[in-house]
């Protein structure tokens, strides 16, 4: 008997840790095709970096093991198909003292097993079934909108990385250019052609310039730091990253739609929307499994047993049972009113949530689509902006060097030419920025 017992034990731990999937639920699959983040390479691309960030991103692998979770109660819900079968055993021993007739011992032991299987409960089992269905495609959806966001969250940290460095070169550019302005000021100085002013205003502006470039330095380390937590790395993780490729135009959009027609494809592709959808089908399955509680079920059920009290006289007990039970809740306190009530009131609280997913959906496609059409203007302007002060700067330098302009002019050109050229750089991975939440908020890359 103890043998029996321990090897019934034994299969049902080796059955819970084997993790059997009898109903196939277990569908979502890992990221593929990792690349190990402790073997980065150099001049790393952006689909290398998105692929890094999908594999390691602790946020979005939380997600994943919510749907794991999912898939898990979606098959628990199945199993309300099957019927039970419980398995008990004793064994103790007990003694019995009786007056005048001294002590007896006895050892019995017992066994029991019983099945129970639901037949028929007007479509609650599978409303809840359905139901856990659902609440595994809202997981499922919200884990592929944390997909998008770490998409796009690498995108914009790859894109502020490379516009930081393009801003220090352009500082150390702007600093040699002062630079020359104010050698230029003190040989004039020298030479008695201009005072001191001249000079230590071309001083000041050469410092300051100094001043970007320390600037420009910082802003470099903690974008390689957003990016490098982004990929699940230290912060001081050195990451050398490729530039965008240069045969095309990447700032342009992809599509001829109009802003109209990429609202309505945002509705079709956003998971946002489509988890919303799913908790709304979920709570409509959630008012059925309210009204089969308040309905009669019917469950069949069979049951053995043994007894033994080691006695001579009666060794042995064994006995059956098989019947079918018909549960009728005739009044539960108005619980089962209240019940279906709160489910409705939760159906209609799902419905409300798609209608303002929708219109926040059509809003943040909106909004992202001005500013890209916005970040394109301010490009093309600040391009024209950056030939006019290049230009500029070259006349006021020539002119100050045959005494004809003054240091203002000289370092007001300079400091316009600075500004030009961070503009040029900034606006220019704005665009891209930009195009990136745009494509987020259509629900696609």
């Amino acid at each position: 008997m103890k043998k029996l017992l321990f090897l019934f034990c034994l299969l049902m731990t080796a059955t819970v840790r084997a993790e059997p999937d009898p109903f196939s639920v277990y569908t979502a699959k890992a990221p593929e095709g990792c690349i190990n983040s402790s073997e980065l390479s150099e001049n790393l691309t952006l689909p290398m970096l998105i692929q890094i960030g999908i594999c390691n991103n602790p946020a979005l692998n939380r997600n994943y093991m919510s749907v794991k979770t999912a898939e898990a109660a979606y098959g628990q819900s199945k199993s309300s198909y099957l019927p039970s079968v419980t398995v008990k055993g004793s064994l103790s021993q007990d003694y019995v003292r009786v007056e005048e007739n001294g002590s007896d011992k006895d050892n019995p032991y017992a066994g029991n097993i019983a099945l129970s299987w639901l037949i028929y409960d007007f479509g609650g089992r599978s409303a809840s079934s359905e139901q856990m269905r659902a609440y595994l495609d809202s997981a499922q959806f919200t884990y592929n909108a944390t997909l998008h966001d770490t998409v796009l969250a690498i995108n914009q940290a790859y894109f502020d990385l490379l516009s930081a460095q393009e801003v220090l070169k352009s500082a150390k550019t702007s600093e040699e250019s002062f630079k020359k302005s104010y050698e230029e000021s003190l040989k004039r100085f020298e030479l008695g052609l201009v005072s001191a002013s001249d000079k230590l205003l071309a001083k000041t502006s050469y410092e300051q310039s100094r001043l970007a470039v320390v600037q420009a330095d910082n802003t470099l380390k903690k974008a390689q730091g957003s990016l490098a937590v982004l990929l699940n790395l230290s912060p001081d993780t050195e990451l050398s990253v490729a530039r965008p490729p240069k045969e095309r135009d990447i700032s342009q959009l992809e599509t001829n739609q109009t802003v109209s027609e990429m609202m309505e494809t945002a509705l079709s592709l956003r998971p946002e929307l489509k988890s919303r959808e799913s908790d709304m089908l979920a709570a409509r399955r959630g008012i059925d499994i309210a009204r089969a509680g308040a309905l009669p079920s019917l469950t069949a059920g069979a049951s053995a047993g043994y007894n033994d009290n080691w006695k001579y006289h009666n060794p042995y007990q064994y006995n059956t049972s098989l019947g079918v039970t018909l549960s009728v809740p005739l009044f539960t306190g108005f619980s089962d009113t209240y019940n279906i009530a709160k489910a409705r009131y939760q159906y209609d609280q799902a419905a409300l949530s798609v209608l303002e997913t929708k219109d926040t959906v059509r809003n943040e496609v909106w909004a992202a689509y001005q500013d890209y059409v916005t970040a394109v203007d301010y490009h093309d302007i600040s391009r024209k902006t950056l030939e006019s002060a290049l230009e500029n700067e070259r006349v006021a330098f020539a002119s100050y060097q045959v005494g004809r302009g003054s240091i203002l002019e000289l370092l007001t050109a300079g400091s316009q030419l600075a500004t030009a050229r961070q503009q040029v750089i900034v606006a220019f991975y704005t665009i891209l920025t930009s195009k990136a939440n745009l494509y987020r908020a259509i629900g696609r890359f």
